[in-house]
């Protein structure tokens, strides 16, 4: 599997059609659990998974819109998708809203991408990033007293609705931290986990040091992640 060239193609198909992924920003149901999807969030998982299915033989296709817990089973390939994390933000007109993609092969991990289209901002493995120095730490939007008191001891606070983003900014340093102490699925969360890794950041799920493996989907997971590298002067360093 050319995992890198197949994560570049997803990046061009989303990429090419965010007008037409604009125009359908507004066209809101509601899931039983009172959350929010657009027609975008069905048409993008639609045309990545008939990408995917194309391009990569015996594949599980995991997307957080058709994801069915009765008839999960894993083939040779997974690919783990969420074709818009930060919903809110996006039926509310705003610009943080990303694609999170993994893919494995024989429980492998073989690449995944981060990415923010109206943002102009990706993170795909293999890249390599220009590192920054950050103060500031970013939490989850769903609320949790273990917020509250990560806030109280936080020199910066962020909250930007999209654990895309949020991922995104701790594996390039431009959050020393990303708190999550409620939990997300795998589709929000593992893609940029696994990137994270890959840029040496210290990686904890469920208060234990995760090891890389693919975790369940139909799970939640908790996630703590801090940048080891160039943190602001005075901070120290991660152990």
């Amino acid at each position: 599997m050319d995992a890198r060239s197949i994560l570049l193609g997803v990046s061009e198909l989303i990429t090419s059609n965010i007008p037409a992924i604009c125009a359908r920003r507004f066209e809101v149901t509601w899931k039983s659990d009172g959350s929010p999807v657009t027609s975008a969030d069905i048409m993008i998982e639609g045309r990545v998974r008939a990408y995917l299915e194309e391009h990569i033989p015996e594949l599980t296709f995991v997307g957080e819109e058709s994801f069915d817990p009765k008839i999960w089973k894993a083939n040779r390939a997974i690919a783990l998708l969420d074709p818009i994390d930060g919903t809110e933000n996006f039926i509310s007109g705003l610009k943080e809203w990303g694609v999170s993609l993994g893919l494995w092969l024989d429980g492998q991990h073989q690449g995944s991408m981060l990415l923010m289209p109206e943002l102009n901002e990706r993170l795909v493995t293999g890249d390599k990033v220009q590192r920054v120095r950050s103060r500031i730490t970013g939490f989850s939007s769903s609320f949790s007293e273990g917020i509250v008191d990560g806030m109280r001891g936080a020199t910066e606070s962020r909250i930007f609705g999209c654990a895309t983003y949020n991922l995104l900014n701790v594996a390039r340093g431009s959050f020393r931290r990303f708190y999550n102490p409620k939990g997300a699925y795998a589709w929000d969360l593992l893609p940029g986990l696994m990137i994270a890794l890959e840029q040496g950041c210290e990686v904890l799920v469920n208060e234990e040091k995760f090891d890389g493996r693919f975790l369940e989907p139909d799970r939640r997971y908790r996630v703590d992640i801090r940048n080891r590298y160039d943190l602001h002067i005075g901070q120290g360093t991660v152990s």
